[in-house]
């Protein structure tokens, strides 16, 4: 609308009911004042008042009205027209904030150091997105060290680390344990063992990533193996966990993984349980303590939900 005595736009839509809007597009759908209150559950006359007050906030007419009901004029189709779409968002909009207070409606964002076919994570959000179809899930696999300045910096809502970190910033959990095992060439002179001991690897040749938890391996082994004799040789390489598992089989060396791990067919490979390896490597989630969405709290309280979640890595280990 323009002012008529200072010919300037005035912000009249910023003042008009929205309840008059969709009354309005009720008369003009019904085209008839009484099918739309009734249709509305609202009177005839507040409608019929609504539409009148409307048309001369707007100085415009839009309903041309006759005894069987009303006709749109060019300005009424034209404003129906452009209103309907409108209302049609703000909508759209309330559902959707609704869904996405819920937590069923968004988008999670999680930093993860591998996703292994029935592994805990695996199964977890797996069932996470079956019980939440309206989320999208995107994953990034990483160092933790890199996952967590992402989070950091709101490009990850929770992070998936070895590990139970004490972070001043951020909240963590401890989600799940996984036994420690040794992965060696089945050709290797400890292969036909049950299990091997720390004592046993002193002197091999330990493999691990750049990337995922490559150098969270590498401090664990610096860590059980200082002062042996001889001392170990950790080479470090630029591939992802199947290719270094793969590498494992070809003779290059042995290395030390979380029992998912043994979930992954690899030929050529044994996965042994490290029998003085003192507890299980556990696994923990960690979020902002500003992150309060529904999305996140739904997927940790599943996590809580899951049981025993070593069980499957376990039983892999016993066939």
């Amino acid at each position: 609308m323009v002012d008529r005595q200072w010919g300037v736009p005035t912000l009249l839509g910023l003042r008009i009911p929205l309840i008059s809007l969709i009354q309005t597009l009720a008369v003009a759908e019904y085209l008839n004042f009484r099918h739309a209150a009734k249709a509305l559950g609202v009177s005839q006359s507040s409608v019929s008042a609504r539409v009148k007050a409307l048309e001369e906030d707007l100085g415009v007419l839009l309903f041309e009205r006759h005894a069987r009901g009303v006709r749109l004029t060019e300005a009424g189709r034209n404003f129906v027209e452009r209103i309907g779409s409108g209302v049609d968002q703000i909508d759209h909009a309330v559902k959707t904030a609704g869904m996405v207070a819920q937590g069923e409606c968004g988008r999670l964002r999680i930093g993860i150091h591998a996703l292994i076919p029935r592994s805990f994570l695996a199964e977890l959000i797996e069932r996470y997105r079956e019980d939440h179809p309206g989320i999208d899930v995107e994953m990034m696999e990483g160092t933790a060290r890199d996952a967590l300045m992402k989070l950091r910096a709101n490009q990850l809502d929770i992070v998936f680390v070895a590990g139970t970190p004490e972070l001043p910033d951020c909240h963590s959990r401890r989600i799940w344990t996984e036994p420690l095992v040794a992965a060696l060439p089945d050709r290797h002179r400890l292969a036909g063992q049950t299990a091997v001991t720390w004592a046993d690897l002193a002197g091999e040749t330990f493999l691990v990533r750049h990337g995922g938890t490559g150098p969270q391996v590498y401090d664990h082994i610096v860590l059980r193996l200082a002062g042996r004799w001889p001392a170990p040789s950790i080479l470090r390489f630029g591939v992802e966990r199947c290719t270094l598992l793969s590498m494992v089989g070809q003779g290059f060396g042995t290395t030390i993984v979380a029992a998912a791990s043994s979930l992954l067919p690899t030929p050529g490979v044994v996965f042994l349980p490290i029998a003085d390896e003192p507890e299980p490597v556990a696994f923990s989630a960690v979020w902002s303590p500003y992150n309060r969405c529904a999305m996140l709290r739904n997927l940790l309280t599943l996590a809580g939900e899951m049981g025993r979640p070593c069980d499957s890595a376990q039983r892999a280990l016993q066939k």
